[in-house]
């Protein structure tokens, strides 16, 4: 930069003050790749809580934060992170390439204008990506719901079950096995969106543990959705159902899947 001052000031006729040089300069650099180098960034939300302070906190959500952190240093996407409710203004959402509900759950918003600079994120284009619990966040906003693709309802006991990869030409999940062996909470989800494509299934009947949970079984679709995509009121949405253990986030499998993911949502891969 020095030698490209200096080489203005060269070219210079002789009554340009070094003030319109530098002005020069500065037109310059301007023009060149300041906007190229601006990342896209992406949010990391994950509130919890219940208005009254009250709500289950995954302890994977540091471990989920600091993948996904690595994921924008390997990709070049900047990574903010909040639990702040108030992080939602139509002004502030403007910025962000994607937001990233991880193992958030409850209320995510304090106020009907939160919800609405949400809505209006969406349809204007923006990208979002769902991580486990976050299908158990605004239980009583049927249109969060929609956006996710669909609500929590219940898990029987953690185990080891059978994924098979339904769509293998998603970027979330292309280059996986055909099928895989993981341990995890297995999420029934209801309300499901009509509009979602899954992308990660399981055979519902070979899972143990049914009974204890006291729900009608066979209203739930089968194989069962673990992770879907859709593109939902102009936005671009990507829900994935496993990621309870806080270890999983540094496992190949899941890391690339929420990467690609994210990566989906934010409209760098078709």
């Amino acid at each position: 930069m020095p030698r490209l001052a200096k080489w203005i000031c060269t070219l210079a006729h002789p009554n340009l003050t070094a003030a319109i040089a530098l002005l020069l300069l500065l037109g310059v650099v301007a023009g060149m790749p300041a906007a190229a180098q601006a990342q896209p960034r992406v949010l990391v939300y994950t509130r919890n809580y219940t208005s009254d302070g009250k709500g289950y906190v995954h302890d994977n959500i540091a471990d989920s934060v600091a993948a996904i952190k690595k994921m924008g240093a390997e990709k070049g996407f900047a990574v903010d992170v909040s639990d702040n409710p108030t992080t939602f203004t139509e002004a502030n959402l403007k910025q962000y390439a994607a937001l990233i509900f991880s193992n958030s759950n409850n209320e995510a918003f304090s106020s009907d204008a939160q919800r609405s600079a949400f809505k209006h994120y969406i349809q204007a284009g923006g990208g979002f990506v769902g991580i486990h619990s976050a299908s158990g966040s605004e239980r009583d906003w049927p249109y969060f719901q929609s956006v996710l693709g669909g609500k929590f309802v219940v898990h029987p006991r953690m185990q080891q079950f059978t994924v098979q990869v339904a769509d293998p030409a998603f970027p979330a999940v292309k280059g996986l096995p055909a099928q895989f062996t993981w341990t995890d909470e297995c999420y029934f989800i209801d309300h499901l969106n009509p509009d979602i494509h899954p992308v990660l299934v399981t055979d519902r009947t070979k899972l143990t543990g049914l009974d204890a949970i006291k729900i009608d079984v066979a209203a739930f679709p089968n194989p069962l959705p673990l992770a879907w995509y859709h593109q939902f009121d102009g936005g671009r949405e990507f829900y994935l159902a496993l990621g309870h253990n806080k270890e999983d986030y540094a496992n190949p499998i899941l890391y690339g899947i929420i990467e690609n993911g994210i990566l989906w949502a934010m409209g760098a891969t078709k």
